[in-house]
């Protein structure tokens, strides 16, 4: 993992006094609020609906058990005793006051974490594919290009004042696990011919009031340009991006309105003033950041591990734990595990003091001292023996780690919603617990196989409905929370890329919420053929069956 050297930690530092005397002057009164503001924003603290929410960055979801440990500490002595992983991998503290929030950026500075930069109208946290360097799909890692892009956007003084804040993901495997196409910029690595890194450039992606999938507007682009190119990319977005409408800043709007071969058109021009140029990638830059992502020093494993193999056969709750949170590894002897987040009772993405002390200790004694982040807010160990997975499986169920949902109907993304979130319409958790509640046979939500359930409180889409198999929309009507569903919706895991998912109808109340997503299941079941995905079924359907028996026995009053 990436190491800060004193540039990085003295810069950091450096902030944090800075932010500590921001903050003295806004208690005293020599800055008001609307001073305030924007000064708070670029430490990642945000007034909501109840009170301060601190975000912490956590670059391509990468962790240290020090650091997790940190996060333990800061839930505990600063917050109300948890936080929330999002779908951006970091963390966010819910309960925060203003005065502790100094101590809070000190205390994740001596472990080399920050809040810059996870708020405002600039390049946001990176983000990455949860198994990078060490899933066997992967031709690239990504982890030494999105560390190169994070030093390159972090304080870059001509896009701290974008349109629109910009969010970036970066992949270098067949299965695109980062969600590439629903980012502003995405880039996806691969090796040409000849064995050089190259990437292909996406623009335009984003989800929100208008969801758009992202364009490739350069294919084939050499690695030492990288940085040259995308910052092509802000320039042209930085220019000619609107500033007039905040419904219409994102970037995704510009590309739009003009085209992506318009975009691309103006971007190649752009760039012909940077090709070449400081920012130019040389080997010695990729080298220095990339030593930080070499593989670590792997024991000499078998991969057919027989003491696990005689527990999958004696086992059938731990068979069911390995089929769906144990990912093959590219390492013989390895696999890497997947803790969920996502218990029934449980908000999505949350997770206490106790348990991150206790993920750290498992990451310590499991997986080399590294835990990951996954943007469908779980955590990961990435470097696990397959001799150890029984233990480890058996100290996870006790934590309240091994529900054996991944990728299943209760593996729910989730947004914080209008408990905390004063910008949403309508709560999510409580749709989510009311869903899993429902769905408490984990039996039958095996059985029914992949299914991607995802909830936004608002229109802002932070839990991602769009790309959701099943999304779960909140909106305002005349003052009540109703909910939207939309169904069909793919984040881009599979072979044909992402897809948006297609509203059905009106709205429901949050009591109707469970009974619609059951019938949208059972219609999934009555037609579902042998061994199909709810997403293959729906494909081969679609949607007028789900349609009419979800309706079926109601007179909806609201559109």
């Amino acid at each position: 993992m990436y190491q800060y050297d004193q540039y990085d930690q003295t810069i950091v530092d450096e902030r944090v006094a800075q932010y500590a005397d921001q903050v003295r002057r806004r208690l005293s009164g020599e800055l008001s609020e609307e001073e305030f503001r924007p000064l708070r924003l670029q430490n990642g603290l945000y007034m909501q609906r109840h009170a301060y929410m601190h975000r912490i960055a956590i670059p391509y979801g990468n962790l240290r058990s020090d650091q997790m440990r940190m996060l333990a500490t800061i839930a505990r002595e600063h917050d109300r005793g948890y936080g929330h992983f999002s779908t951006r991998t970091n963390i966010q503290f819910n309960w925060v006051e203003l005065e502790e929030t100094p101590e809070i950026l000190r205390k994740l500075a001596s472990v080399q974490m920050h809040g810059i930069q996870t708020s405002g109208n600039c390049i946001r946290n990176i983000t990455a594919d949860q198994f990078a360097g060490i899933a066997p799909d992967e031709t690239v890692d990504p982890r030494p290009w999105a560390e190169i892009l994070r030093q390159w956007s972090t304080f870059h003084p001509e896009f701290a004042w974008l349109p629109r804040k910009f969010k970036i993901a970066v992949s270098g495997s067949k299965e695109d696990r980062a969600a590439v196409q629903i980012h502003d910029l995405g880039v996806y690595l691969s090796k040409n011919a000849d064995g050089e890194v190259v990437a292909s450039i996406l623009a335009g992606g984003g989800l929100g009031r208008t969801p758009i999938i992202g364009a490739i507007i350069r294919e084939n682009l050499p690695w030492q340009h990288l940085l040259t190119y995308c910052e092509a990319v802000l320039r042209v977005y930085n220019r000619y991006g609107r500033r007039d409408n905040l419904y219409k800043a994102r970037i995704k709007i510009l590309v739009k309105a003009l085209s992506p071969a318009k975009f691309a058109q103006q971007v190649e021009e752009e760039w012909q003033h940077l090709k070449d140029g400081p920012s130019t990638l040389t080997q010695a830059e990729l080298d220095r950041v990339s030593q930080y992502f070499q593989p670590p020093q792997y024991d000499k494993l078998p991969d057919n591990e027989p003491t696990f193999e005689k527990h999958l056969l004696e086992s059938r709750a731990f068979a069911r734990w390995v089929e769906r949170s144990v990912r093959q590894h590219r390492v013989s002897g390895y696999a890497a595990v997947t803790l969920s987040l996502k218990p029934h009772g449980v908000a999505p993405g949350d997770a206490t003091d106790a348990q991150m002390d206790a993920v750290a200790d498992l990451a310590d004694e499991y997986s080399l001292g590294e835990i990951r982040v996954s943007h469908e807010q779980n955590l990961i160990l990435a470097n696990v023996k397959k001799r150890d997975l029984h233990a480890l499986w058996e100290k996870a169920k006790a934590l309240g780690f091994a529900t054996p949902n991944i990728g299943l109907l209760t593996d729910i993304i989730a947004c914080p919603g209008g408990d905390f979130c004063s910008l949403a319409n309508a709560k999510s958790i409580p749709i989510a617990k009311a869903i899993q509640q429902r769905f408490d046979d984990m039996d039958f939500v095996y059985d029914l196989g992949e299914v991607s359930l995802n909830i936004s409180g608002c229109m802002n889409s932070c839990g991602h409905h769009h790309v959701g198999n099943i999304g779960v929309l909140g909106v305002d009507k005349d003052g009540a929370e109703w909910y939207q569903v939309s169904l069909g919706g793919e984040q881009g895991t599979g072979a044909t890329g992402a897809h948006l998912g297609r509203v059905i109808g009106p709205s429901f109340s949050a009591e109707e919420m469970p009974d619609v997503v059951a019938k949208v299941i059972d219609t999934f079941v009555e037609h579902r053929a042998d061994g199909e995905r709810f997403i293959d079924t729906y494909n081969r359907i679609g949607i007028t069956p789900f349609k009419e028996r979800v309706y079926a026995s109601r007179q909806p009053a609201h559109a």
